[in-house]
């Protein structure tokens, strides 16, 4: 456990923002013509505020993860389930 952190401790901003893009980009709320949704900014700006809310909270690992996947498989009501019930401060 110690040495992930560690680990984390060291890596770039980059490659820590690295899951946010890939959440950014797989949002596919998209119109006819290709242009972003209102519907897609939506869950674009709740998923990111979701995904930095968890990344602030001083869990273990183990949660984070879990609630991460949450918030990665169900894209909606991942993101609303975790700001409901995860008992965050």
């Amino acid at each position: 456990m110690n040495t992930l952190r560690h680990f984390a401790s060291r890596l770039p901003l980059t490659a820590l923002l690295f899951p946010l893009m890939l959440l950014a980009t797989s949002c596919s709320r998209y119109n006819d013509n290709g242009s972003l949704s209102i519907i897609g900014v939506l869950y674009l700006i709740l998923a990111i505020a979701a995904v930095i809310s968890l990344l602030k909270q001083d869990w273990d690992i183990t949660k984070k993860i879990i609630w991460g996947v949450v918030i990665w498989f169900f894209p909606v009501l991942g993101s609303i389930i975790y700001f409901l019930f995860s008992g965050r401060k």
